[in-house]
């Protein structure tokens, strides 16, 4: 037995020393061959990191890859306002006693900071309305520094929603994303020229989606997010993990005019119907049938002694209106329009909007213990209507 342990220790004696020459002279000797990962382990010629178009690597957990993908079609935009005339300018006595001041006494032109998406490369631009409107003067800056004046191909108020056209070669375009797949939890990045420090990119995941009736817009779809939003954002882009556009963002909830985590992108399926109408038509054909609609309450309907507890309510009707002249009226509890059924303000709306102008359509309505279909012929949205229906 000692001398089987004698020879054991003589033997890993020998077999360390060499190990410990190879090591030192032919170290490459050692290296594990590609492909030969022990059970259960795992070999880091497998794990590959994230490649960036144009090169570079992006760490896991990274991402830059979007960001370099959407960064380069996303546009800052300088609205400008020329200021009102003074109507004493031109007065004599104004100049007698103010003289070379008085020129210095015009008011300073307005000016307007926000964000736009170049989405073809004939480039037409999407933003929001409230960026441009009323601007006399719009210019573009893309991130290479370039600029270009930009022509107001059309805008929809009740969307909040602009189309911009430049003319410039070579236009870094960004792809459109799919609003049907996306999920309460998913990561996007907001990406803008905030208080007009720069492009600026920020992360955060979608906290909503399909939130309305916050008396934004007419017609509200908003997906929420906490990727910090602040002023300058409005009209710039927000993109999932893979850099494709996902909504026009538009708005935020701010006690302090900074963002708290809670903004609003109109979502791209919007923005892209209400884009198409405009450079086709120049406008967004909608619609309309002229009434006040509000969501329809339990205690509602229990006080006007209403068989049905869903619908919209028509507190107003326009005198002379389609709907007025198809016999809706106050009172009135819309629950279909042209077959499908509505429960909310939003709903109405959005039915009654899909409607094409000019045709007749059947309204299904409660009226006290009755249920009625009535003709009413629709016409088109004006743009600007009397009464805003929220």
């Amino acid at each position: 037995m000692r001398k089987t342990w004698l020879l054991f220790s003589q033997a890993v004696t020998v077999a360390v020393a060499l190990l410990f020459v190879v090591a030192t002279l032919k170290p490459d000797w050692l290296q594990r061959r590609p492909g030969s990962v022990l059970p259960g382990s795992v070999s880091f010629s497998q794990v590959q990191p994230v490649a960036l178009t144009g090169g570079g690597m992006a760490a896991p957990g990274s991402y830059s890859m979007a960001a370099k993908r959407a960064t380069p079609a996303v546009v800052s935009i300088t609205a400008s306002k020329a200021p009102p005339r003074n109507p004493h300018t031109n007065d004599p006595w104004f100049q007698f006693f103010f003289g070379d001041r008085a020129q210095q006494m015009q008011p300073e032109a307005q000016v307007g900071l926000g964000s736009g998406v170049i989405v073809s490369p004939e480039g037409y631009l999407l933003t929001n309305n409230h960026v441009i409107e009323g601007a006399d003067e719009i210019e573009v800056m893309l991130t290479d520094g370039r600029k270009a004046r930009a022509k107001v191909v059309g805008s929809d108020p009740d969307t909040d929603v602009a189309v911009l056209k430049i003319t410039l070669d070579k236009l870094p375009v960004i792809t459109f994303g799919d609003t049907g797949v996306v999920q309460v939890g998913d990561v996007v990045l907001a990406i803008g020229n905030p208080f007009g420090v720069g492009q600026t990119v920020t992360s955060g995941i979608v906290s909503a989606l399909g939130r309305n009736q916050l008396g934004i817009n007419t017609f509200e779809d908003f997906i929420q997010t906490d990727a910090a939003i602040n002023p300058g954002n409005s009209g710039g882009a927000l993109v999932d993990v893979n850099g494709n556009l996902l909504g026009i963002n538009t708005a935020i909830y701010s006690r302090t005019g900074g963002s708290l985590g809670i903004g609003f992108a109109i979502p791209v399926s919007t923005a892209k119907q209400v884009m198409e109408g405009l450079i086709r038509d120049g406008q967004v054909v909608r619609g309309w049938i002229g009434v006040e609609p509000r969501d329809l309450t339990p205690e509602m309907a229990e006080s006007l002694n209403l068989p049905i507890k869903e619908g919209v309510l028509i507190a107003g009707v326009l005198q002379d209106g389609p709907a007025g002249n198809g016999g809706i009226k106050p009172g009135d509890v819309v629950v279909k329009v042209a077959g499908t059924s509505v429960v909310t303000t939003r709903q109405l709306l959005n039915a009654v909007a899909a409607l094409k102008p000019q045709s007749a359509a059947l309204i299904g309505v409660q009226r006290g213990d009755k249920a009625l279909e009535l003709k009413v012929t629709v016409t088109q949205r004006p743009r600007n209507p009397l009464r805003r229906e929220r």
